[in-house]
């Protein structure tokens, strides 16, 4: 095999107990040898691209443990049942030969160090059968070695022991690649943790262990009946019993060699306090392969099994109906599951990038067709227990709940009977995370077979032996949101498309065509509310630390809809405590999400309530106060919003918008960029005032570009051009379609009081006249769907005729215009219909004017022929009395006045007598 193994003297001789003693154990020649090829494997590559040697007598390959350098320990029996230890490195697709015994061991566990320079193994020296019959009662049942393999040199005994014990070697941080210490954890099932503090040094091209006594060693958890590693983060989860409650806690090891007690949380969950069980990453593993391959499941929320990790195949045993708890990457015990009897609690801890922790744990259940589970929110002070009806069940089918952890979501798996994805970040309504059963929820390569998530978005097939990375499928995905009939699938959907795959300008084209298209169906949410808030929200949070707890994620403030079949219950539950100092990253952000829970998250997240009376009120003030310095901020603020935009687009759009002023809307535009700034620079202190000032102009800006978006992509859809503003024609199926999400895109708008891109009201109205009957498009105006705006009202009073059916619709029009849009646009209008109503209009504003004043001023001028017509004589008298005394309605049109209103009443006048006017 290109190595010679360690070599045990003494026959019988019991191995020594003591940490220091080599134990009999010798060395063999250096380990990094190219392990033998069998013909069959077809391996290609360099030195090390090898795979170990399976055939003749010696059996297949076990997985012991995965590094968190990615790299795989195996174990294999080579000829003459000797038993061979083995690396595999997952990036460079080499194997590497470790160490070789001897004798046919049955490995427990096993740990390299960084460096590769030593290896910790613990195996079982003899069953209990075997010590018997040898005669062997004071010889240890388990053995933990600690082996120099650079080259293979020294072996110390570090426990030899009764009670079952698994290694691990703590990793530095990336880069740091030599080091002369390394650190070792034993954990043992008397229930206890401790590391080993191992010094080594250079001597003439090997690498030995410089403490000749025993070595240091601390103890890290006592008295503990539950642990889960982390392998990425280094950091250690245990359970331990206090009175009526169990206590999670965690320890943290850092980089230069210290480790401290950082997390404390009160768990109501039973733990039964019999023998700690160790779930560990990799069960009795059997590889019979090594090599990269890529799947894709075919069915809703498809795990994705990319090539970032090879496939494993191995195969797995239960034995005594125990399963195992959960130690990550402590290798597997196999030797553990003929001592114990009865279950173990199913129950694991995950972590998110943003700060979440949450625990998973599988109850009992008093009803055979019932599943029961509980997700404690660490980071949220909740726990919610979800208690669900199987459609069937079958004797063969499992009924142990499997818990994967997919960073933004976890995910509660019954194969062949449901799929659940929890949120994480916004696990407070049921809406958010999506509940797949059926077809849905099937996996084809994960049917009726136990699984294991060992590391973030990875899954562990123990009873094929496969190992995948795992993801959501954006492809079945937005087919599942095609084909939901239920608005929790839709809103779950919808919110785990935009916040999960984040933005992608693919992705959000058919989002924008899904809610095109589904409109009508949403009935407990708005569609496009959803999209706009959500998609501020992933495009805006990742710029700065805790803007995530101030800006809103959903339109909803509460949800009252069910999942069939699916009963939850939440309970509050006391917070963690945490005890760190100046500690970055994930407890930082852990430390962050308390902080907001204790504060009422719910008040800091931004709302409208203030921008909506703020802008009702100025809207109504009279003109002349709009030029106070308040207000001229205010547009000032709008015009850096546009002008903002402008930089981002600078091609030619092809949506008729931003083409013109709209005061209303930038007046809220304006207001909501001051209140959203208050809103930051009360809870976002320590930001400086430019970098709030920039945040506040991207979201109102974005904003507006999403509005703009959705209006691109249904154009594109609807195949529709610029020119729409020829109101001799009628408008397209494509148009009405379009129109028709134009008001559904004002509904949201109005509902969020949100500002929308100026020229909307505008293309709105547009489309309103050419689509809609007359009595359709009055109802519009009058209900406030519609906006008249005077560049359309403009233009289609000087562009149509004055046919019949025309002077009605421009009289309709012109009879619902605002006093101050009414004085600018009518003038475009040459006809006696629109100079009789101003003419009225103005002796009306007259009117009003008059009182008991007196004046001798002299009389108007008069048309040049007297009119015999005394109650007209007597009107413009009046009227022209009021003139004199500095009474002007319209002074912006010089030519209303006493004459303009004596010449249009007699040709009123005479065309209602029929006579001709001269």
């Amino acid at each position: 095999m290109g190595a010679e193994s360690g070599r045990a003297h003494g026959g019988g001789r019991p191995v020594g107990a003591g940490a220091g003693s080599s134990g009999g154990w010798s060395g063999g020649e250096p380990g990094r040898q190219p392990l033998r090829v069998p013909r069959r494997a077809g391996a290609r590559g360099g030195r090390y691209a090898a795979s170990p040697d399976t055939s003749g007598k010696s059996s297949a390959l076990y997985i012991v443990n995965v590094e968190r350098n990615s790299k795989i320990i195996y174990t294999w029996k080579g000829n003459e049942r000797n038993t061979h230890i083995g690396l595999y490195d997952l990036q460079t697709k080499q194997n590497e030969h470790l160490y070789m015994f001897e004798r046919d061991l049955r490995i427990i566990s096993c740990s390299v160090n960084n460096e590769r320079t030593l290896l910790a193994v613990s195996f079982r020296q003899y069953t209990e059968e075997e010590r018997v019959s040898r005669l062997l009662q004071s010889v240890s049942k388990y053995l933990t070695l600690l082996i120099e393999i650079h080259p293979i040199n020294n072996v110390r005994v570090l426990k030899a022991v009764d009670s079952c014990v698994q290694v691990q070697f703590l990793y530095p941080v990336e880069g740091r690649n030599n080091s002369t210490e390394s650190r070792l954890l034993l954990v043992s099932e008397d229930k206890y943790i401790e590391q080993f503090d191992i010094h080594v040094a250079e001597e003439e091209h090997k690498v030995v262990i410089q403490n000749s006594g025993q070595l240091p060693r601390a103890r890290v958890a006592d008295d503990l009946i539950w642990a889960q590693w982390d392998m990425m983060e280094q950091r250690l989860f245990y359970i331990v019993p206090k009175e009526s409650r169990s206590t999670l806690k965690c320890v943290q090891f850092y980089p230069d060699e210290s480790f401290n007690s950082i997390l404390e949380s009160h768990l109501d969950i039973s733990v039964n306090d019999t023998q700690l069980k160790l779930k560990c990453s990799f069960p009795d593993v059997r590889m019979a392969e090594l090599g990269c391959k890529a799947f894709e499941f075919s069915h809703m929320m498809n795990v994705r099994i990319s090539s970032t990790s090879s496939e494993l195949a191995f195969t797995s045993k239960y034995r005594n109906g125990w399963t195992m708890l959960q130690l990550v990457n402590f290798g597997y015990n196999h030797c553990q599951g003929q001592d114990v009897a009865s279950k173990s609690l199913n129950l694991q801890v995950f972590t998110s990038k943003a700060g979440g922790l949450c625990v998973c744990c599988s109850l009992a259940s008093d009803t055979p067709d019932e599943i029961r589970y509980s997700i404690y929110f660490l980071h949220k002070g909740y726990n919610k227990t979800f208690t669900v009806s199987l459609e069937r069940t079958e004797s063969h089918q499992l009924k142990e709940v499997a818990f994967m952890n997919l960073d933004y979501y976890v995910a509660a798996y019954l194969p062949g009977q449901f799929l659940h994805l929890l949120n994480i970040e916004h696990p407070d309504l049921l809406c958010y995370s999506l509940f797949l059963t059926g077809e849905d929820a099937r996996i084809d390569m994960l049917q009726n077979c136990s699984i294991q998530s060992p590391l973030m978005s990875t899954v562990l097939d123990c009873c094929v032996g496969s190992m995948y990375a795992v993801s959501i499928s954006d492809s079945a995905l937005l087919q599942f949101l095609q084909n939901s009939k239920q608005d929790s699938e839709r809103l779950a959907a919808l919110h785990c498309a935009l916040l999960y795959f984040r933005h992608t300008e693919d992705l959000e084209m058919q989002i924008i065509w899904w809610i095109s298209e589904n409109l009508s169906t949403c009935h407990s949410f708005d569609p496009i509310q959803e999209f706009i808030i959500a998609s501020l929200y992933c495009r805006m949070c990742p710029e700065t630390h805790n803007l995530d707890k101030l800006l809103p994620y959903t339109s909803l403030l509460d949800w009252i809809g069910i999942i069939p079949g699916v009963t939850c219950a939440t309970d509050i539950i006391s917070l963690p405590v945490l005890e760190f100092q100046n500690s970055k990253g994930f407890w930082e952000k852990l430390n962050s999400n308390l902080e907001s829970v204790k504060y009422a998250e719910p008040h800091l997240h931004y709302h409208s309530n203030v921008l909506r009376r703020e802008w009702r009120n100025l809207s109504e003030e009279r003109e002349e106060r709009r030029t106070t310095a308040y207000v001229r901020n205010i547009f000032e603020n709008a015009k850096k919003v546009l002008s903002h935009l402008d930089t981002w687009d600078s091609e030619e759009r092809l949506v008729p918008l931003f083409q013109e002023e709209d005061y209303q809307q930038q007046l809220l535009m304006g207001l909501m960029v001051a209140q959203l700034k208050d809103h930051l620079m009360r809870h976002l202190q320590y930001v400086g005032k430019k970098k709030i000032d920039q945040i506040v102009l991207d979201y109102v800006a974005n904003l507006l570009n999403l509005v703009h978006r959705i209006m691109k992509e249904v154009w594109r859809r609807y195949q529709l051009h610029s020119c729409i503003f020829c109101f001799d024609e009628r408008g397209s199926t494509g148009e009405f379609a379009v129109f028709h999400i134009m008001s559904r895109i004002l509904e949201a708008a109005n509902g969020m009081c949100m500002p929308l891109p100026p020229g909307f009201h505008t293309l709105h109205f547009g489309l309103g006249v050419r689509c809609l009957p007359l009595h359709t498009l009055l109802h519009y105006i009058d209900t406030g769907v519609l906006h008249l705006t005077e560049t359309c009202v403009g233009k289609l009073l000087k562009d149509l005729d004055d046919t019949e059916k025309n002077e009605k619709l421009k009289f309709s029009i012109v009879m619902r215009l605002p006093e101050a849009l009414s004085q600018k646009v009518r003038q475009f209008w040459n006809h006696p219909i629109n100079a009789n109503f101003i003419a009225r209009k103005y002796v009306k504003l007259l009117l009003e004017k008059l009182g008991n004043r007196q004046s001798s001023s002299p009389m108007p001028e008069r048309l040049s022929v007297p009119v015999e017509f005394l109650p007209l004589n007597y009107l413009t008298n009046m009227l022209a009395e009021i003139e004199n005394q500095g009474v002007h309605p319209y002074e912006k049109q010089d030519h209303v006045n006493v004459r303009f209103v004596e010449e249009t009443a007699l040709k009123h006048t005479m065309t209602f007598l029929g006579l001709k006017y001269s």
